[in-house]
């Protein structure tokens, strides 16, 4: 009989401590969950932000798992200096991991540890501590909030601020449960906005976004949200700290000011009844008689709605599109070639046939048809021998869809002798034919599809640029790309696509509103189980589903019981 999920669990990260191993600067810390299922091989799940300058970092990112009372959930957390802009962690610094179980991690509710390293011996410095929430409440806090006249800390300019928010444990500590970003003045996109945008203009940088601003002592910060649980453990009456930061590079950050509330006076606040507070800092006040505040932060928006979870929407209704796109680049080898990455093996498998599997066999039950466009890209494609990016594997353009994973299995290994492999390798094209489809489907303004792309590639992508902005017009769409790396290329390069912390951008610097691109190296996952690649890529489908409906508000199409409601 299959485990079942008793309850979800968010794990929060910090450390203590870390071995410094940047030179005229400090380390710039990150920690990486890993999984073991199989008793052999871990696997990666998920990352946190990195922290620049930092050797006693407290990480805003929380790692959200799945308990299983009778199941030995083996955790690994690793923690990395990330000094390089490749994905591959053996290009960074290790500062040393800590192995446990989940059940641990509960049973204590705070585990502490020291780090060690790959040996099992003593890291030298630094322990990490991970604290576990079981999550009960799926009511979140929608906030937008803006300052005015905060204090200067720089001197060769002005503030660059953020905002932390803690929340009170039993043991009368406080615990940083959300980091803002840098502030700035951009507005979210309507589904309007999206589908005109979209269609116009599929393409070029839209001209309402604003740039991300620095130096400014007036800032309005991106709209954000907290779950209720994380922020005050739902109790409306609890005292929320609310601290205000100047960034620095270096990572000597300085307090502006700080005020502390509760979520009832918080929820007083709208558009044309803000709720202010005077940042205090303490220091400043002891010193200066004359001291009023260090600036007045302003509540615009504070509002409580219940969020619809991932099963809400696949049970009301929602289908999840699923879209496959083919490397047929000629780096990839002569398909004939037993070197070739498009080599059919005796046994009957490649790199691309496994990825195919893996991911399609999990995703293809969301899809009530089961029936899957698949498209090939770089690759001369007969009668004319011209170079296409989005041809279908079947030749049929007017119908491109294969019957189910077995499907498209079979229209690649028809598709491979009737081609000529070429280049270059463009990415861009088929991301933007699945978001035709996917701007499409905002008419409806409705939760009822939801379009994923899994493209499989061997090399380093030609339109970098070009793919950069369909992504960041993507990130407006429901919409998300899993892109699998076989072979044993150098894929840094993806680096710049898998955004995550909201760090893609385009060529003029327009920001991915959400992150929706996950990317993966085959070869972590050629020892693994079958199924640890299809969990690793797809762990990230099902928030970024949510994420998208949440941030437009859009119910599942056939469950009334499940409302988002203004408390």
């Amino acid at each position: 009989m299959a485990a079942q999920c008793v309850t979800k669990v968010a794990l929060n990260v910090s450390c203590a401590n870390l071995l410094d191993k940047d030179i005229g600067s400090k380390s710039d810390p990150l920690c990486v969950l890993f999984l073991n299922t199989s008793g052999q091989q871990w696997y990666e799940v998920e990352r946190t932000e990195r922290i620049k300058n930092c050797l006693n970092p407290q990480f805003s990112k929380t790692f959200i798992i799945d308990y299983y009372f009778e199941v030995v959930q083996k955790l690994k957390f690793g923690v990395y200096d990330i000094d390089n802009k490749t994905i591959e962690l053996s290009d960074d610094d290790f500062l040393g991991e800590c192995e446990c179980t989940l059940g641990q991690i509960v049973s204590s509710k705070k585990l502490t540890r020291p780090l060690v390293m790959k040996t099992g011996r003593p890291a030298g410095k630094g322990s990490i501590t991970i604290s576990a929430e079981e999550i009960k409440d799926n009511r979140v806090v929608l906030f937008e909030m803006e300052a005015r006249k905060l204090d200067n800390k720089d001197l060769f300019g002005k503030s660059d601020p953020y905002l932390e928010f803690h929340k009170q444990t039993s043991d009368g500590n406080w615990l940083m449960v959300h980091r803002t970003e840098e502030a700035h003045g951009a507005r979210l996109p309507s589904i309007d906005d999206v589908m005109l945008g979209y269609l116009v203009k599929l393409v070029t940088a839209r001209s309402h976004h604003d740039k991300v601003v620095k130096n400014n002592l007036n800032p309005v910060w991106r709209p954000f949200k907290i779950s209720l649980n994380s922020l005050c453990y739902g109790d409306m009456d609890k005292t929320i700290k609310v601290e205000c930061y100047d960034y620095d590079n270096d990572g000597s950050h300085d307090l502006i000011g700080t005020f502390q509330t509760t979520m009832t006076k918080l929820k007083e606040a709208s558009r044309s009844s803000p709720v202010e507070f005077e940042c205090i800092n303490e220091k400043k006040r002891q010193k200066k008689k004359s001291y009023k505040n260090s600036g007045v932060i302003s509540v615009k928006q504070c509002e409580i709605t219940v969020e619809c979870t991932f099963l809400d929407y696949i049970m009301g209704g929602c289908q999840l599109n699923f879209t496959v796109g083919v490397d047929f680049t000629g780096s990839n080898g002569d398909p004939r070639s037993p070197d070739s990455l498009h080599y059919i093996s005796p046994n009957g498998v490649n790199e691309y046939l496994t990825a195919l599997w893996s991911v399609g066999l999990v995703i293809q039950d969301y899809d009530a048809d089961k029936m899957f466009p698949a498209f090939g890209f770089g690759a001369q494609i007969p009668p004319q021998w011209q170079v296409s990016h989005e041809f279908p594997m079947n030749f049929n353009p007017s119908n491109p869809y294969c019957n189910g994973i077995q499907g498209i299995v079979e229209a690649y290994r028809s598709c491979l002798p009737q081609i000529k492999l070429y280049g270059p390798t463009n990415f861009s094209p088929i991301i933007n034919h699945v978001a035709r489809f996917a701007a499409a489907a905002t008419q409806q303004q409705t939760a009822s599809q939801y379009f994923v792309l899994l493209i499989i590639t061997d090399g380093v992508i030609t339109d970098l640029d070009e793919t950069r902005q369909a992504i960041v017009n993507a990130s407006r769409l429901p919409m998300s790309i899993i892109i699998v790396g076989v072979g044993g290329a150098d894929f840094s390069a993806m680096e710049f696509l898998d955004g995550d912390g909201g760090s893609l951008r385009s060529p003029l610097g327009e920001v991915a509103i959400r992150d929706i691109v996950q990317f993966v190296p085959f070869r972590q996952f050629q020892n693994a189980p079958k199924e640890a690649l299809a969990q690793c890529v797809l762990a990230e489908i099902p928030q970024q589903v949510v994420g998208y409906f949440n941030t437009y508000k859009l119910l599942p199409p056939k469950n009334p019981a499940t409302k988002q409601q203004k408390q």
